[in-house]
């Protein structure tokens, strides 16, 4: 893609994400701009695709100096930019970081590597740049997140949120067929209804728009191919219930059950539950989202020594 082409683009998703963009060629250009809560920037993953991260720490704080990074990756098709609202408000007290995956955002749509695997390996090389990190992943993000984990281990994890998605528990999801099947039949309807029914309360039509247009970068046979199929629900379900270190599950009412039962066998977890929320949960209820990850990462002290 042209750079110019690649630098209009990302001043619509910044343009949008409510923040002024930056096009740095390098961290020191970023830090010499003031007043802009955002940073991007991109790295280079082991495979040779550049992936896109938004980044944000508060004034005189770097990433590597940071305790720990709280590191977002988005769902099926969305930017960095979806979690706007964490970026912003979490960034102002701690370092926060948002993955754009690969063919997503303002990543590169890369020729290959869009499965479970290789998105995983993604997840892995895009948290190891920073020293601690609480990962947090969203839907499709959210078994990424897992995968990664399993592929992986958790060293230098300080914990994990899992949110809206499926762990493996009972009861067992409907299946994602029909979207698939749409998707085949009318791509850009498919995508734009998916938008507007997730983000619809929280985001203009000419928003839904941009995000539909950025969905179509990525070809049709990668954007399916992205769906982890064929793979056992208990192989998720043995990833999040073996975790050893602190793990949130936050969801929608449609995995109020799964979260129940998340619990019951794997007491340690914490679990919130947005009954009134959709599946961007964290978009249509960013305070309550924003102060429940911010009480994770940094828990009261009581609560710290009860965790001990």
């Amino acid at each position: 893609m042209p750079v110019n082409q690649a630098r209009f683009r990302l001043i619509v998703f910044l343009a949008w994400a409510g923040v002024f963009p930056v096009f740095p060629d390098n961290h020191a250009n970023a830090a010499s701009v003031m007043d802009t809560p955002l940073h991007s920037v991109r790295f280079t993953t082991s495979d040779g695709v550049q992936l896109h991260v938004l980044e944000a720490c508060p004034p005189g704080k770097t990433m590597q100096d940071a305790a720990t990074v709280i590191a977002f990756v988005p769902g099926w098709s969305m930017p960095a930019a979806v979690w706007r609202e964490q970026l912003l408000a979490l960034g102002r007290s701690g370092c926060v970081a948002a993955l754009d995956p690969r063919g997503q955002g303002e990543s590169e749509v890369a020729a290959g590597g869009y499965n479970i695997a290789r998105r995983a390996t993604d997840v892995r090389e895009f948290i190891m740049r920073y020293p601690r990190v609480v990962l947090v992943g969203w839907s499709l993000g959210a078994l990424e997140a897992l995968e990664s984990v399993h592929r992986y281990g958790h060293a230098t994890l300080d914990g994990l949120v899992l949110v809206d998605s499926s762990v493996g528990e009972d009861p067992e999801p409907p299946s994602s067929s029909t979207f698939r099947d749409a998707l085949k039949r009318d791509r850009r309807a498919a995508i734009a209804d998916f938008m507007q029914g997730i983000l619809g309360a929280t985001r203009s039509e000419s928003e839904i728009e941009a995000l539909t247009t950025a969905a179509l970068r990525m070809p049709l046979d990668a954007s399916l191919s992205v769906f982890p199929r064929g793979i056992a629900r208990t192989h998720w379900r043995g990833i999040t219930r073996g975790f050893p270190k602190p793990l949130l599950y936050v969801v929608s009412a449609q995995f109020a059950a799964q979260a129940k039962a998340l619990q019951q066998h794997r007491p340690a977890t914490r679990i919130a539950i947005f009954e009134k929320a959709g599946h961007a949960l964290f978009a249509d209820e960013p305070a309550r989202f924003n102060a429940l990850l911010a009480g994770f990462v940094a828990p009261a002290p009581d609560q710290a020594a009860a965790a001990d």
